[in-house]
């Protein structure tokens, strides 16, 4: 009897052994809990599939390392597009054809059912999120803020303010809130004056200036009435608004916006599960339920009227909100982050 055990239990193990598997890396925190519920849980009761989730902080590092050792970990990645174009370009990425993902409700195929930008040789797109402006209502009992110019206003709007520690924002910001209109922001700061013209302008509200690293700060501070302005991830605040009941409002203004989504490991050795992952992440209706939970912008035309009502009004896309974004421009950072990321900390670091 024990010998029947025995083989039943090594059987048992070798047919688990051989159970179809594959590790989706995502962000961490809520966005992570959220993809796991409305993407990642009904994947694995669809398809069978074991998916093991894990995190990091971005960046190509990580894939690069894998890929270069031949071993690889992970196989499904949720990388911002700067990384995605990045690590493309490197060869540490599998091509994704179009035609391998899942056309729209009425046949649209993807290729034509996805936004500018949304889809690319090594990246199938899932959501549009952003950086924006946000203030506690009950600290502004007159008139209310409402353009970036508002923000470096310390006299009709007093308090401190939070900015994420980092040029990326905080450069674009300034220039807008001295007059640089968005189409010429990064022209004007691919030249010595732009730069030293938005140094100047953050020179202005350098001593009221709170810094955060991670995410979950920027709403803390307001709440916490450390701050009264703050710059914070969209997502961050629309949980505060919707489930904690907070006073806080959006700035839609000069809203920086970020494209991000699927990508697959070079070399992973589970790239037919990867496949069926992110035809599958990628599927109207699952970006639809994704974005509805985090109130980001969904990269496919098809999935935005399957976006809950309750947050549309606060997508990064939303017609009204959208009309004077400024998207992230993924190139001219990469060419300048190092010099960039130089020249801030020497600011910070100055009295």
């Amino acid at each position: 009897m024990k010998r029947i055990m025995l083989s039943c239990a090594l059987l048992c193990a070798a047919q688990m052994g051989y159970a179809k598997s594959l590790t989706v890396v995502s962000w961490g925190g809520s966005y992570e809990d959220s993809q796991v519920a409305t993407t990642i849980s009904p994947f694995q009761k669809a398809s069978g599939i074991n998916v093991k989730v894990d995190n990091y902080s971005g960046g190509v590092a990580q894939v690069r390392a894998q890929v270069e050792t031949k071993n690889v970990t992970w196989d499904v990645v949720d990388m911002q597009l700067s990384d995605a174009i990045r690590a493309c370009d490197e060869g540490l990425l599998e091509k994704i054809n179009p035609a391998d993902l899942a056309p729209a409700k009425d046949g649209t195929p993807a290729a034509k059912d996805y936004m500018a930008k949304g889809l690319n040789s090594c990246m199938a797109g899932n959501e549009i999120w952003s950086l924006v402006v946000v203030y506690n209502k009950s600290k502004f009992k007159g008139s209310q803020p409402k353009t970036i110019a508002d923000f470096f206003d310390l006299k009709r709007f007093p308090g401190k303010r939070a900015m994420h520690k980092s040029p990326e924002g905080a450069l674009e910001w300034a220039l807008m809130a001295d007059g640089v209109p968005r189409a010429d922001v990064y022209k004007t700061l691919s030249t010595p004056q732009g730069v030293d013209r938005a140094f100047k302008k953050l020179d202005t509200i350098k001593s009221s200036i709170v810094w955060w690293e991670t995410g979950a700060q920027a709403p803390q501070l307001l709440a916490d009435g450390e701050v009264t302005m703050a710059a914070a991830y969209n997502s961050r605040i629309y949980d505060a608004i919707v489930k904690d009941k907070q006073p806080f409002a959006f700035m839609w203004d000069g809203q920086l916006r970020y494209l991000e989504g699927y990508v697959i490991v070079k070399g992973t050795p589970h790239l037919e599960e990867a496949r069926q992952f992110v035809r599958f992440a990628t599927k109207p209706d699952i970006l639809a339920n994704l974005v509805s939970a985090v109130a980001f912008g969904p990269l496919r035309e098809s999935a935005v009227p399957l976006v809950s009502d309750t947050a549309k009004p606060y997508l990064p896309t939303a017609p009204d909100n959208a009309k004077t974004a400024l998207d992230v421009d993924f190139d001219w950072w990469a060419d300048h982050s190092d010099d960039l990321n130089q020249r801030f900390a020497t600011w910070l670091a100055r009295n």
